[in-house]
């Protein structure tokens, strides 16, 4: 395929985009409006703008190729965590009571909803710099795996890859936030579902793997624990699996760019809807991801990999493992749609993690520093801080500090471990306390922080770890100190 052809194709998808946030541009007037689209996003787009923005770059490549590389054909079992904890059961337990309690307390953001559930202005400003700070890992490690990509099919420099994904992400979110993100989504998430069907056809066909009926005995061949139902046989490689399929299933229910999604959808009647879809698109997409990955072993001898048995890398770093069986296996058509594929998703999380980042400082921060900002400086601040975001992020990704997995859990075991226990039971459990939530909070991003440095090889169980400990630690905190007004309480949770 000629390089022009790749290039005009790039060009096409790109100002697809830039369109949507041109007309969307129009209609995101006020805070409401760019943040969360008016509240008035109807169940299909719900789902498919939850779905797209949980899975990015980070699981196509980082995690499906270092994961699927280590634990085999057992890495499915995070595919049904996936789609079963973080798609099903998150829109069955959260979706309902985190839209009616937002509306009613009249919040916009994470920050802002635990700041008046739990009557604590203090909050509201430590939850904002907690998303703002740790956010950057994740979306620099969306951005290294785009790269990446990018990188082995265009053959372009690495850096600038980067620079024009964090100033098309920058230029699509100043013009139309929320609502182009919405719009986009829809149209991302039909061409993930194509592209994750060409992915499969063509690696399940390619001379290495020789078709489905052959997976099994091929990979058995080079280890059998590579084709285990319960993972590898050390105790060790279980626990570092569980503990994958609890960071990435349990900890979207603590994120605050997947909650955003609740806050923003049409009516209840369109949750149910909204939940049936999401769970199918997480399935399909998780499992496009992880079982490509786990079929990676297939494609490279261990001699490639520095002869590391379990968890190999391309010159010492597994990110490289997908984008290079895509661009040297898989025909070139195929892997421009895969390409296609990866950007959709990720241009969908990278558009709601900046969008999130943004919002905390101008919403949350600056709202209550200066409470009485007018309305036209807290949107030019937001936009703002769009570009600020995208070019930290960019700054860090460009050091190539960490994996992408490493990076990942990192920030998700830190805001996860933050939000996850003040946000689950401030919904349900009425003798929550603000003292509880401050101590959860504290207790989350603690471990998350301190262990992630004192044990860096053990980052996603630190990060599973932060998110469990303050599930326990919440309810007990609750009992041994003050409690919250009863005319608070009755406001929050009266219809």
């Amino acid at each position: 395929m000629n390089d022009w052809i790749k290039y005009a194709v790039l060009a096409v998808y790109v100002g697809i985009l830039l369109a949507i946030g041109l007309f969307a541009m129009k209609k995101s007037r006020t805070v409401n409006d760019f943040y969360l689209a008016g509240r008035n996003i109807g169940p299909w787009i719900s789902a498919f703008s939850y779905a797209i923005t949980y899975f990015s770059a980070v699981v196509f490549i980082g995690y499906a190729g270092k994961i699927g590389w280590g634990f085999g054909l057992s890495s499915l079992w995070i595919v049904f965590g996936n789609a079963v904890i973080g798609g099903l059961l998150a829109w069955i337990v959260l979706a309902k009571p985190t839209r009616n309690m937002t509306t009613r307390l009249g919040a916009i953001t994470m920050p802002e909803f635990l700041s008046k559930r739990y009557d604590s202005p203090g909050i509201k400003i430590f939850a904002a710099l907690v998303i703002f700070i740790f956010m950057v890992p994740y979306s620099s490690s969306v951005y290294m795996g785009l790269s990446y990509f990018f990188e082995a099919l265009f053959d372009i420099p690495y850096w600038a890859a980067l620079l024009v994904m964090a100033g098309i992400t920058a230029i699509f979110l100043v013009m139309g936030g929320y609502r182009a993100v919405n719009w986009s989504d829809m149209f991302m998430g039909l061409l993930m579902f194509a592209g994750v069907g060409v992915l499969l056809v063509n690696i399940l066909g390619a001379p290495q793997v020789g078709g489905l009926s052959n997976v099994v005995s091929r990979l058995s061949a080079i280890d059998p624990q590579l084709t285990s139902l319960w993972g590898p046989d050390a105790l060790s490689g279980k626990i570092a699996l569980v503990s994958l399929v609890i960071l990435t299933s349990l900890g979207v229910w603590g994120m605050p760019q997947m909650t955003q999604k609740f806050y923003a959808i049409k009516n209840e009647k369109a949750i149910k809807p909204a939940t049936i879809v999401s769970f199918v698109f997480c399935l399909v997409i998780a499992f496009g991801a992880y079982f490509t990955g786990s079929l990676s072993r297939l494609f490279f001898t261990t001699e490639q990999y520095n002869a590391e048995p379990i968890l190999g890398g391309l010159g010492g770093n597994p990110d490289l493992l997908v984008p290079s069986m895509v661009s040297s296996a898989l025909p070139e058509y195929a892997a421009l749609f895969i390409l296609l594929l990866i950007l959709a998703a990720s241009m969908s999380t990278l558009s709601s993690l900046v969008l999130v980042s943004a919002s905390s400082i101008a919403v949350d921060f600056m709202g209550k520093v200066k409470p009485n900002m007018p309305k036209k400086t807290t949107m030019f601040l937001m936009r703002a801080l769009c570009v600020v975001f995208a070019l930290v992020s960019f700054a860090v990704a460009l050091g190539k500090i960490e994996v992408i997995v490493t990076l990942m859990a990192f920030s998700w075991g830190a805001i996860a471990g933050s939000f996850l226990a003040p946000y689950i039971y401030g919904l349900f459990y009425k003798k929550g306390t603000r003292g509880a939530a401050w101590i959860s909070m504290v207790c989350g991003l603690s471990i998350a922080a301190i262990f992630s440095l004192l044990f860096p090889k053990h980052v996603p169980l630190v990060g599973s770890l932060a998110m469990l400990v303050p599930l326990i630690v919440f309810p007990i905190a609750s009992r041994f100190t003050k409690p919250l007004p009863e005319e608070h309480v009755k406001r929050v949770f009266d219809k």
